[in-house]
């Protein structure tokens, strides 16, 4: 299994930056890709960007395209998400979560993040 703890987030006026940590442990070598999810009060989950954990092919929702980039360094085991120009809408917990080889999703538990305007 792989355990991971997500950092980084916080209050932050909107138009301004925040970079977000996720940490993997564990089975980490059985990784396939890593993922930025967020939820805002009262709605759903939404995939915000992804990454192939070994080549680097990236996914970003439509929503975040040009202001957030999501990167790892795979020695030390962390996925990032640097969000630049955070609008209120941006407001949510992000949760990061790691596909491993075989199939298993495995969760954060979650950062929150406010951009007050």
């Amino acid at each position: 299994q792989v355990q991971l703890v997500e950092s980084g987030g916080g209050l932050v006026q909107a138009g301004g930056s925040l970079r977000l940590s996720c940490s993997a442990s564990g089975r980490t070598f059985t990784m396939l890709n890593m993922g930025w999810h967020r939820q805002a009060p009262g709605k759903e989950r939404e995939l915000v960007a992804s990454i192939s954990w070994s080549g680097g092919s990236t996914y970003y929702a439509e929503s975040v395209k040009g202001r957030f980039t999501i990167s790892t360094d795979n020695f030390k085991d962390t996925m990032y998400l640097q969000m630049n120009s955070l609008k209120p809408e941006d407001t949510a917990t992000y949760y990061c979560d790691a596909l491993l080889a075989g199939g298993r999703n495995y969760w954060g538990k979650g950062t929150l993040v406010t951009v007050s305007s």
